[in-house]
């Protein structure tokens, strides 16, 4: 028992917990990154596809962008860089964004085969998978899916309360209760022809709405 002259215990003080929106948001963020790292170094040492000494091409971006572009392989400027959307496309891509003003640090781009191989085919089905991981760390609010391989993978994908996406290039789907999905043609065939280019620009513009829609919270 305390003495009358016996100054009160302090009580043990509470853990800290995130006091405001912008406190969790960075809890959230710091636990992507951790996550995302992780990844990443399980990734460079898959050793299932036959890639030789080459790297695998990594996606790049916010770790819980709100955009998530998703295209099927690597071209060669990529693989030289070891970054998803390097060259060519990554620049078309930076242009179609700013015409639609959506902020670029609001995407995160990778592909599903990201070891450097001779076929895409040859890549291990077990290693295309891990692009679920990716979904899953950046949560994103919808995924710009490039091209009816990326398509086809991304229906293969084990993802919860997940739904079938169709071939409808300009049209918004939804995968799950919180994803949407765009289809587009494959960047990376659209680049030269002029028929190709408007054919991607008519179906990636939808994301300029989906955009201005969002709610800013």
């Amino acid at each position: 028992m305390h003495g009358e002259g016996d100054a009160p215990r302090p009580s043990n003080p509470s853990p800290a917990v995130p006091a405001t929106d912008d406190e969790i948001r960075e809890k959230y963020l710091e636990r992507a990154i951790r996550e995302m790292n992780a990844l990443t170094r399980d990734i460079q040492t898959c050793r299932h596809c036959p890639r030789g000494s080459l790297m695998p091409v990594l996606g790049s971006g916010h770790p819980q962008a709100d955009i998530l572009l998703l295209k099927h392989a690597p071209v060669v400027s990529e693989i030289e860089e070891g970054v998803a959307f390097y060259g060519r496309a990554g620049s078309a891509l930076r242009k179609s964004l700013s015409r639609l003003d959506v902020d670029p640090l609001e995407v995160y781009g990778t592909l599903c085969v990201k070891c450097p191989v001779g076929d895409p085919a040859l890549a291990d089905p077990a290693c295309v998978s891990r692009v679920a991981e990716e979904i899953a760390i950046v949560q994103p609010r919808i995924i710009v899916v490039m091209g009816e391989e990326a398509l086809a993978t991304l229906n293969e994908l084990d993802l919860p309360l997940a739904r079938e996406v169709t071939w409808q290039p300009g049209v918004i789907q939804q995968l799950t209760p919180a994803i949407d999905v765009l289809v587009t043609p494959d960047i990376d065939d659209s680049l030269d022809e002029e028929d190709a280019k408007r054919a991607f620009w008519a179906a990636f513009r939808t994301l300029g709405d989906w955009w201005a829609d969002l709610p800013p919270y």
